[in-house]
């Protein structure tokens, strides 16, 4: 038998012996996937079909989503019902304040709205005299049994001989005291709730007073409520007649203390001029480095006098004219809050001294001056520049108030064409304020960034 080569040998052999290890790898492999397949079809076995898992999800959710279908218009029907309820129930509220405003002085009730003048007279003393009037009238209603009347009234009521005129002086007296009263206690944010009480009042009596046909007459209530109104108005224009007085104060310290500071700069030219005459006339014995010594002062005391004279020349001219002074702008952040103005007047000498006393007086930081601006109508310019600001009045109940709620830009804007040629600064530098604020951790300190205008970034 013939012998096989060897390397076709040993290549049989490692074939036999290969065939085993690849028959039992091929057999693990499909038992393995087989046990895979038989575990992910028992695990997804309800879920084979995509159609029918959909359908059954559908359906166990159906109901559930009908539940929460029917809750949510269960939900929108209470609260529209809420809303309604509300709505009443606000209103009802509303009412009651505004009965329990017109019997207590102490509540002021937005719903009566802003009180319009009914008269005009020239002063408080007009005022008085027609109060008096008004009560002279109501005197001569009582006096001829108009004020409270009753067709009814049997012969001899006014005599008080029955009930009836018993119940009319009773009637009388209670509206009387309620009228008074409220005449009494009107204030500017009580004054619609006063004049509903008088109204009411009325009402009230009339109709307890119905079966016996006793009625308050409308005269007399007209009367009542014009007293109300009159005295309303008195108190108002007594407040404004009070707050004149005082502008009127003011300005006649202003000018004292300007007559004062002319004195003063008196006083400061004839110094400076003796100084300036006794250092020349030590000048005229040295001469050399002594002399250059007393040049030097003589300069000085050159310029001291030149600055005394023009406060001199400034004051009598302010003096003289009497529309004459300083018109300025400032600002206070830390006071006044943000794109708050003050574009006030003085006629102080030297305007600072002003600016310096208003940081002073009442708020707790000083003010950032913008503007300065000296003119011979000061007070016309100012009162230019207020009524192109005049719907931004923070006070509009204050024709003469200072204070607007305006962008410091658009004043820089109105005083450049009011004023041309008027120095602005732009910059809230509120140092005081801002440093304030830094020291508690609640804003960063001021950076030059941050205050200087957008121009110069």
């Amino acid at each position: 038998m013939e012998t096989l080569p060897a390397p076709l040998f040993w290549t049989l052999i490692l074939y036999s012996l290969s065939f085993p290890v690849l028959c039992f790898v091929m057999g693990y492999g499909l038992v393995r996937s087989s046990v895979r397949r038989w575990a992910l079809q028992r695990r997804f076995r309800g879920v084979i079909d995509k159609e029918a898992e959909i359908q059954r999800i559908e359906a166990v959710h159906r109901d559930e989503l009908a539940k929460l279908a029917k809750d949510a218009e269960a939900a929108r029907g209470k609260i529209t019902e809420l809303e309604v309820t509300y709505r009443d129930k606000h209103a009802l509220y509303n009412e009651m304040l505004r009965q329990v405003a017109i019997f207590d002085d102490s509540i002021a009730y937005a719903g009566f709205g802003l009180y319009a003048p009914h008269f005009d007279f020239a002063d408080g003393e007009a005022y008085r005299a027609q109060i008096l009037k008004v009560r002279d009238q109501q005197k001569a209603m009582i006096a001829a049994d108009a004020a409270v009347v009753c067709p009814k009234a049997p012969e001899g009521a006014s005599r008080g001989e029955t009930p009836v005129s018993r119940a009319m002086k009773l009637t009388l007296r209670a509206f009387n005291g309620e009228a008074d009263s409220a005449i009494a206690n009107v204030r500017w944010n009580n004054i619609g709730a006063m004049e509903q009480r008088i109204i009411r009042s009325r009402e009230q009596l009339d109709r307890l007073n119905a079966p016996l046909s006793i009625f308050v007459s409308a005269d007399y209530s007209a009367l009542k409520l014009k007293e109300l109104y009159l005295t309303h108005e008195h108190r108002e224009r007594l407040r404004g007649e009070n707050d004149r007085r005082s502008e009127m104060a003011r300005r006649a310290g202003t000018e004292q203390k300007l007559k004062r500071d002319l004195d003063l700069a008196l006083d400061d030219e004839e110094r400076f001029g003796k100084l300036l005459a006794q250092a020349r006339l030590e000048a005229s014995k040295f001469v050399g480095a002594r002399l250059k010594t007393f040049s030097e002062q003589i300069a000085t005391l050159e310029r001291e006098l030149a600055a005394a004279q023009a406060k001199v020349l400034r004051a009598r001219s302010m003096i003289e004219k009497q529309t004459a002074g300083y018109v300025y702008v400032v600002s206070n952040v830390g006071s006044l809050g943000e794109d708050v103005i003050k574009i006030g007047l003085t006629r102080r000498l030297d305007p600072a001294d002003r600016i310096r006393e208003l940081g002073i007086d009442a708020v707790p930081f000083p003010f950032d001056t913008h503007a300065v601006i000296q003119s011979d109508d000061a007070t016309g310019l100012q009162k230019r520049l207020h009524n192109a600001f005049d719907a931004h009045r923070v006070n509009a109940r204050e024709a003469d108030n200072d204070f607007f709620r305006v962008p410091l830009k658009d004043v820089e804007s109105a005083v450049k064409l009011l004023a041309p040629g008027s120095e602005f600064t732009a910059v809230i530098e509120a140092q005081d304020f801002r440093e304030t604020m830094a020291s508690r951790g609640e804003v960063a300190p001021a950076t030059v960034s941050s205050i200087l205008p957008a121009t110069l970034k």
